[in-house]
């Protein structure tokens, strides 16, 4: 027993470095949250996307959050499908999740919801459902809904893909989840965020909600000042990056980088969330492979302090 009990403690000890760099099982042991501080009247949440390249289990993915100190989780439905496969149990990781101080506000999955073929529609919507339902056993509170399936169309008619939201967001009102619909700055007839809200508006149902992104506004050619016409609540999650300085149309996700590197108007971007009203997570969400290739639990840390740093700055 001795011995056992040994054991566990040097794993508890060993971190998330051993983690990634052995490819062993994240520690028995809930890991107890840092003290968090507040970005302003944000909270700060990390978008697993970020450590992807690293490929640690969604229990891992957790252990960074936590010690790198944020307020909450952003898995990928893909990892959850994984751990559930593997015998994981998702009660387990909500409360695993709660012990270690975070939340889980939203999942990024990619269903397809909006295309014309009925069938595909059809079956779409089952695979949301089951989506949800790995969000609401984990204790998840919404999902990404991005344009999956349409970007390539130039002819899409937007209030008919309102309707088809709609539908999304009663089966999210059904599961007990929201469904965020996600701007595509790559989106043919999506890709601005003036679209996105169109959609968004007429499906007229209360729950409908926006999950804007700062390198898909630059990429789509949305204006950052288009922010000003959202009221704060219709964003709960707002992905924060930034982007070297190239043309928009040669831009790819690889090149985001960590808040304050490159040269998108952060300070503007902040100053106006806080005079919408949006008070909710701003989620790191990056695809760098260079950050892939570095400590997960670094790059983590890193992109909380440049958070914070750009908050401080932009509103004192």
């Amino acid at each position: 027993m001795t011995s056992i009990m040994n054991r566990r403690q040097l794993l508890a000890q060993a971190g998330v470095a051993a983690v990634a760099a052995q490819g062993i099982q994240a520690s028995e042991t809930p890991v107890a949250a840092p003290a968090r501080r507040l970005a302003g009247p944000f909270r700060c949440c990390l978008n697993t996307g970020t450590i992807r390249g690293q490929k640690l289990s969604i229990v891992a993915q957790v252990e960074v959050a936590a010690k790198a100190g944020y307020h909450a989780i952003e898995p990928w439905i893909g990892d959850l499908d994984d751990y559930a496969k593997k015998g994981g149990s998702l009660p387990d990781l909500r409360r695993r999740i709660a012990d270690a101080g975070l939340t889980v506000e939203n999942a990024i999955g990619f269903p397809v919801w909006a295309v014309d073929d009925d069938q595909k529609r059809q079956q779409g919507l089952e695979n949301i459902k089951r989506d949800m339902d790995l969000v609401r056993q984990m204790g998840g509170l919404r999902i990404a809904v991005p344009p999956v399936g349409i970007t390539d169309r130039t002819d899409l008619n937007l209030l008919v893909v309102a309707e088809r939201y709609r539908a999304v967001l009663e089966l999210g009102r059904e599961m007990g989840v929201v469904p965020q619909l996600e701007l595509w700055g790559a989106s043919k007839s999506m890709h601005r965020l003036s679209e996105v809200l169109l959609v968004a508006m007429e499906t007229r149902h209360p729950n409908a909600c926006v999950l804007p992104d700062i390198f898909h506004m630059y990429k789509g050619d949305s204006d950052f000042s288009s922010l000003r016409f959202i009221h704060g609540g219709a964003i709960h999650v707002f992905h924060v990056n930034d982007y070297p300085d190239v043309p928009r149309t040669e831009a790819t996700d690889g090149q985001r980088i960590l808040p304050g590197d490159g040269v998108a108007p952060l300070t503007q971007i902040l100053r106006t969330l806080r005079d919408i009203g949006f008070r909710g997570v701003l989620s790191l969400e990056l695809f760098n492979r260079e950050y892939w290739k570095q400590d997960p639990l670094q790059v983590a840390r890193t992109g909380l302090e440049k958070i914070r740093t750009a908050v401080e700055k932009a509103l004192g």
